[in-house]
């Protein structure tokens, strides 16, 4: 047994070693851009999703980001702020965000952890699923105001039918 599978069997691990045991279990391959910061790719139902885990000791916060690699042009800026807007109106926990400075959509979720500073293994599944999900869920918001000029309203509206039955 490997020293991932150990971390995955203790209930509770420091908060990057637990994430990178949970990264490799699931086959997605991570890199440790720093002593306290990962790096994965995770592919989800539109496209595939940047997951960076950002942990600050000093204050026993576990930031977790998932990057859809939408890039907002100016033009587009406003409209977007809008459309975040409402968007993080949907959600209980992390919200969405845009990088200033690039452009870019990301959801973000920051977790505080005890002051043993550990992170369960289901808190690490839970928020990892829930980055995903909302990435996936949110996805065509964007993608139909960006190529289908819709307003935030409408792309909202379409994104979030909720369908009956199957095909």
């Amino acid at each position: 047994m490997n020293e991932q599978q150990l971390d995955l069997d203790r209930e509770e691990a420091a908060p990057v070693d637990m994430l990178a045991a949970l990264f490799e279990a699931r086959g997605w391959p991570c890199e440790m851009v720093g002593e306290d910061e990962l790096l994965t790719e995770v592919k989800g139902s539109w496209t595939s999703y940047q997951l960076r885990a950002i942990w600050r000791h000093e204050d026993n916060v576990l930031q977790l980001l998932a990057m859809p690699d939408i890039r907002v042009p100016d033009d587009k800026f406003a409209v977007i702020c809008e459309a975040l807007a409402l968007i993080n109106e949907q959600l209980w926990l992390g919200h969405f965000d845009i990088w200033s400075n690039s452009g870019v959509v990301l959801y973000r979720n920051g977790m505080m952890l005890g002051s043993d500073a550990m992170l369960g293994l289901d808190q690490a599944q839970l928020a990892v699923e829930a980055a995903i999900d909302e990435c996936d869920r949110f996805y065509p918001v964007f993608q139909f105001i960006l190529w289908g000029d819709k307003s935030p309203q409408e792309a909202l509206a379409a994104a979030l039918i909720d369908t009956q039955g199957e095909a």
